[in-house]
Order: C-alpha cells, then sequence, then structure tokens
C-alpha cells in the first residue's frame, strides 16, 4: 500500500522506473508546439544521468522538441518512432544522421504496433494537465490545459513504466480521468508542462484566403450531392486551413435540408464546436483538440463530447475502429499523383517535414475521402505524376479538389454520377496534373543515395514506402 505515488523529481521517477541506456521512451504531443516535457525529460536523461543509445517513440515531433536534433547529432539518441516529423529534427533524420531509420506510423499504426508487442515502450511520460497523487489524470482540468489524452492512452496501458508529469495537483480522486491511476507508476509536478496558445498552429486555422476557400465551397457541394449526405451523417476534417474550412459552408447545406450531424471525428476545432452549440452537431468524438476553443468547449460539455483513444479511433487490428463509421473526410496533401496517391510527410525536396497522423486511416474507413489541396505552391506543382513518399494509397482517396478544378478516382463510377446530376463540373487527375506543370513546369527528379533514413509503415504493420537520403543534401 502506497498513500501517494508523487515523487520529487523527473530524475528520480527515471531512477525508481530503471532508467538506462538502450531504452525506448515515449511522449504524446497533444500540446503541440507548446509542448515542454518532452525536451524537459529528454534533458534529464542524456544531460543529467548520461544516457545514450535511446529510441525515442512520440506520437509526433516538430518544433517544440527542436533540442532532440542535437542528441540525434550526438549519436545519444538512436532511433525515432513518430507519426510525425518537423522541423530539425527531420532535417536532421533527413541528412543521415540518425543511426537507424526512423519508423513512421499512423496515428491508427501506432496503436496497432504498441498492443501487438511490435513496439515496447520502457518508460512512457505522459503530461498532463491535471492528475491526483496517485496518477488519476486529464488534459482539461489544470491551469495548462490541452483537451483529450487520447494519444497516451495506449502507452499508459502498454509501457512497462509510466510517469505522469503535471503542473496541477488537484485532490483524489481527479475525474474524468483517460488515463487511469492502476497503469500509473510515479508522479512528477513540475512548474509548466506546455503553453496551451501554441496549440493552435499556423496549419490548424481555419483559411480567410479566397482560394482556399473556394476549394472549400466546392468540397460542400460534393458531400451535400452524395447519397451518404442525409441526416446522422458523420464527418472529419484534417489540420489543414482549407479542409477545416469547410464546416461554414456545410453549415447551410444542413439548414436547406433541415439535418444534423451524427457525430464529428477526430480533431477538434473552435469551428466544429460552434455547429455543435448552433444544434447541427450531435456528438463530438475527440482524439485530440486543435485549439483552446474546443480544449474549452470539452471542459465545459463533457457530456456533449467522448474523448476517445487512437486504439479506438482508427486502430486496423481492433473489432472496430471509429473510423469506419465515417461517411465523410475532407484532408490537405503536399502532393498528390495521378495514381491518386498522396503524400503528407515529405517535401518536394525529401526532406522529412509533414506526418500521415490519421490521414490514411481515414481514407481508408470513410465512405467518401476528399483531399483539398492548391494545384500548385510557389513554384512547385502540388498535382504530379508521382509523389515523393507514398502516405495515403491511390485506391483510398475518391475526389481531388483544387483551384483549378476536381477529379474523381475512377474507381468511384457512384461518385461521378453524383456529381454529373449535381452539375458539378469535374476533370481527370491527368489534366490538372498537365496543368500544374503548364504554370510551373516539370520538376526536376530528384537523386537519391542508397541509405534508407525512414521507414512508413502502413496501417497493418507492412512497409508502405521508404525515404532515402537526398544527394546531395543542402540544410
Amino acid at each position: 500500500p502506497q498513500a501517494s505515488k508523487v515523487v520529487a523529481s523527473i530524475r528520480e521517477a527515471c531512477e525508481k522506473c530503471g532508467a538506462r541506456d538502450g531504452m525506448t521512451v515515449s511522449f504524446h504531443h497533444s500540446f503541440r508546439n507548446g509542448d515542454y516535457v518532452t525536451s524537459m525529460v529528454m534533458k534529464v536523461l542524456v544531460e543529467e544521468m548520461g544516457l545514450k543509445d535511446l529510441t525515442v517513440a512520440t506520437t509526433s515531433l516538430g518544433s517544440a522538441q527542436d533540442l532532440l536534433a542535437d542528441y540525434i547529432e550526438q549519436g545519444k539518441i538512436i532511433g525515432v518512432q513518430s507519426s510525425g516529423v518537423r522541423g530539425r529534427i527531420g532535417e536532421v533524420i533527413s541528412a543521415g544522421k540518425l543511426k537507424t531509420p526512423a519508423i513512421i506510423r499512423s496515428h491508427g499504426g501506432r496503436p496497432r504496433a504498441i498492443e501487438t508487442g511490435e513496439l515496447t515502450i520502457d518508460i512512457s511520460f505522459i503530461a498532463a494537465s491535471a492528475a491526483d497523487d496517485y496518477g488519476n489524470a486529464n488534459g482539461t482540468g489544470g491551469k495548462n490545459n490541452c483537451g483529450t489524452l487520447g494519444y497516451a492512452v495506449a502507452d499508459s496501458r502498454y509501457a512497462d513504466h509510466v510517469v505522469v508529469v503535471t503542473d496541477t495537483l488537484v485532490p483524489f480522486p481527479n475525474s474524468p480521468a483517460p488515463i487511469a491511476a492502476i497503469d500509473v507508476d510515479y508522479v512528477v509536478v513540475v512548474d509548466e508542462i506546455g503553453d496551451p496558445k501554441k496549440i493552435g498552429t499556423k496549419e490548424a486555422r481555419v483559411t480567410e484566403d479566397p482560394r482556399n476557400l473556394m476549394m472549400a465551397e466546392s468540397c460542400a457541394k460534393i458531400i451535400a450531392a452524395t447519397p451518404y449526405f442525409k441526416d446522422g451523417f458523420s464527418f472529419q476534417t484534417g489540420v489543414g486551413g482549407p479542409s477545416l474550412a469547410v464546416n461554414r459552408y456545410l453549415e447551410t447545406y444542413m439548414r436547406e435540408r433541415g439535418i444534423v450531424m451524427g457525430f464529428a471525428l477526430g480533431g477538434m476545432g473552435g469551428n466544429i464546436c460552434d455547429l455543435m452549440d448552433k444544434g447541427l452537431v450531435r456528438r463530438l468524438l475527440d482524439t485530440q483538440d486543435f485549439d483552446t476553443k474546443a480544449i474549452e468547449h470539452l471542459a465545459a460539455h463533457p457530456d456533449k463530447h467522448l474523448e476517445i483513444s487512437t486504439s479506438e479511433y482508427a486502430n486496423p487490428a481492433n473489432k472496430g475502429a471509429y473510423v469506419n463509421k465515417l461517411d465523410f473526410v475532407v484532408l490537405a496533401a503536399l502532393e498528390v499523383d495521378t495514381d491518386f496517391n498522396v503524400n503528407v510527410l515529405t517535401g518536394s525536396d525529401g526532406v522529412l517535414r509533414g506526418a500521415p497522423g490519421g490521414h490514411p486511416d481515414t481514407a481508408a474507413g470513410s465512405k467518401c475521402c476528399i483531399i483539398v489541396t492548391p494545384l500548385v505552391r510557389g513554384r512547385m506543382a502540388t498535382v504530379c505524376k508521382k509523389v515523393v513518399t507514398v502516405t495515403t494509397p491511390g485506391d483510398c482517396v475518391d475526389v481531388v479538389v483544387t483551384d483549378y478544378g476536381i477529379a474523381v478516382n475512377p474507381m468511384r463510377r457512384d461518385l461521378v454520377a453524383c456529381l454529373d446530376a449535381a452539375g458539378i463540373a469535374h476533370t481527370t487527375i491527368e489534366a490538372l496534373q498537365e496543368k500544374a506543370y503548364s504554370l510551373v513546369g516539370t520538376p526536376d527528379e530528384l537523386e537519391w543515395e542508397d541509405r534508407v533514413i525512414a521507414v512508413l509503415e502502413a496501417r497493418d504493420g507492412t512497409i508502405l514506402d521508404v525515404v532515402r537520403k537526398i544527394k546531395p543534401l543542402q540544410l
């Protein structure tokens, strides 16, 4: 029996958990660019305890964890397993400075790997907005709230040791508690776990750009033209600004038809919460929260939200991931090719700078997957002959919406008929690609070295694609 699991410091928790060279540690990224805990913990492990040969298995990596790039270059971190790699970490991995290839998994593929034992975590460090002294933790009850902790649930249940890191200790029992005390070894109280103001990244903000709004309106027209658009339909948008903007145009069609959305799934933003407050959405199923408005809405209306783990959300190996009940998903893309394959991981220069996230999961599970992207970005063609990296296979993509036209996957003759019946003009993906090249020219072929710097897993754990080191790479 123990009265409390609170220990004095991160180092004490690490020592009690048997931290050692060669171990795998995990984190979640619900604070996105405002995360403090990942760097805080890694600094203790590497600089204070002198550990080496570490593998970091986090839900995503970005600029908030730039410190880890130094440890990769020093050889202290030798493995990375993540759903996304951005910022300096992506650059140093692309430059071949990580000892072993990074492993990239979708939000559904990651809990599958954890639950099957393919990814074994020695210590999971879970940033929690509020926790009691026994480890019941959540993301809405503290001074720095991040919303749902759905990313961290699999880690809490399957890691060998679990340490909750919080800046708000509350009386026992803390409730609701997506992270349960029965799974937690130790609790550490620190000054600040993160900055909620930095959760809403520029990619996750609703666009006001006229071009993007035009594409968003086209998406809404397509949705309204399908037989799935009826009372109780389900819907998810990705992080990109144009896809988030679809909500405002859907409202008009919903009111015209007198229908209500049954549930919205995935990452929640303030715009979808506004639709709920207007009586147009029945339930919100949160795996993450994109902005402070959604976080506050979750805290204020727990009866209208359902916090779900990423395994419930998108694990293809369980007995019914929620993505399989999706009618529509609207997603962004870095590139789309003439086979409808989508790349959201590597830039046109071949450098890791993105994240599959739930992209391939929702594309595979939904009845209608719409990709929205401008035809060109700057001097780069977004619709191309062959994407740099396949992150979402083309047979899961149904429609591509650009500012120069709409293309429907030829395998979806039913959707072609729907658009024709609604008078929505569309063209071929090849015509869009040719138009893109006519505007910016044919892109030069990238030159690769033999070395594989990242392996991209499909949802089921098979290898979907690999990323090789660019030759030469200018950083």
